[in-house]
């Protein structure tokens, strides 16, 4: 097995949407397996990955909670009884990206480009197959022995699943070429993709035919596919991903907001001293008070949209007991005062 490349900042950055994580999460609810210890000593715990709650996590805090559930799950083939819970609802703006696409082959190349919005943790490619067929290719960050299998049988079969929403349950690929050796539950495979499967292969790679590319899409719209793809483009992941450290004292900004958090409160959450918190925040390029005032900006333009609060409660919400205080503040943040913020709205 191959490391994780502690080195590389795309790996310690935090843009890893929970989906998979809470999958996994709930799986091990249905199964009775404490999942708790999965998460020890990432500063993150499975509440975060239940209900509504999305959080964002690292590639190397997401591998690490995955290589300790499939240590602990007792399922064969994880990644593929993950994947076949997967429809098109699930992959959000880009299903519906991909729906209103004028045809299959172009959603498939969304399906590509996009992937990162959906906390895609495989790199994708697409390749000539030959006869006007199409390879979908994937591969690791960072090779890894133990998390390949895992990673390809959830994206793979998540994918099926997609694909079948868009193009009926006939939908079968024609071939599925696998880099790693076959596992012991190699049948499932062949059962789930309904086709020819290859392992121990150059790489990781499903075959689709082109008959399948020309198909039409079902929700096809030209308006709206652009209206999507916009918020497809404003989801994707800066070219400055967020640190780890970062990602996780906004979030226990946000779980406190109305609390007014000051360092030290956040420091002790994460049994950290104040200077070790500081130097961490400024390793990152960024303080806490840069942190804590772009939390309250953004919750509370989100508050401000909702015009039966009043400026006094969205002040309150976000960590000021004095509407004059939050007023003052608010135009410092924004360069304007919070009811003219409304009004432009």
């Amino acid at each position: 097995m191959q490391a994780i490349d502690n080195d590389d900042p795309r790996l310690s950055t935090a843009n890893i949407k929970s989906g998979m994580i809470a999958g996994l999460v709930a799986m091990a609810g249905e199964t009775g397996v404490p999942c708790e210890p999965w998460f020890a000593g990432l500063r993150l715990g499975p509440a975060e990955f239940s209900g509504d709650n999305a959080a964002y996590l690292s590639y190397r805090q997401a591998c690490q909670i995955i290589r300790r559930a499939m240590r602990s799950l007792p399922i064969q083939g994880s990644g593929l009884a993950l994947g076949v819970r997967q429809n098109i609802g699930h992959f959000g703006l880009l299903g519906l990206a991909m729906l209103t696409a004028p045809d299959f082959g172009q959603a498939l190349r969304l399906g590509v480009q996009y992937a990162p919005i959906t906390g895609a943790m495989m790199e994708l490619d697409l390749d000539d197959a030959g006869d006007g067929g199409v390879g979908f290719i994937a591969f690791m960050r960072s090779p890894d022995a133990e998390l390949e299998p895992f990673l390809c049988e959830e994206l793979f079969a998540s994918s099926l699943m997609l694909c079948r929403g868009l193009l009926g349950p006939e939908f079968r690929p024609r071939v599925v070429e696998l880099a790693y050796p076959a596992p012991d539950y190699a049948d499932d495979y062949a059962a789930l993709f309904d086709c020819a499967v290859r392992f121990a292969c150059a790489r990781n790679r499903v075959v689709i035919d082109a008959s399948w590319l020309r198909s039409p899409m079902p929700a096809h719209n030209s308006a709206s596919a652009q209206q999507v793809l916009a918020l497809c483009d404003e989801q994707m992941p800066a070219d400055e991903s967020r640190s780890e450290i970062v990602a996780v004292v906004e979030r226990l900004l946000r779980m406190h907001l109305a609390d007014n958090p000051r360092l030290v409160d956040i420091a002790d959450n994460l049994h950290l001293t104040e200077r070790t918190l500081r130097r961490q925040l400024r390793a990152a390029q960024t303080s806490f008070t840069e942190l804590h005032d772009r939390v309250r900006t953004e919750s509370a333009r989100a508050l401000l949209a909702d015009h039966s609060l009043s400026i006094a409660h969205v002040g309150a919400a976000v960590g000021f007991r004095d509407a004059r205080e939050f007023r003052r503040a608010f135009k410092r943040w924004t360069g304007v005062a919070p009811r003219e913020m409304r009004s432009q709205g």
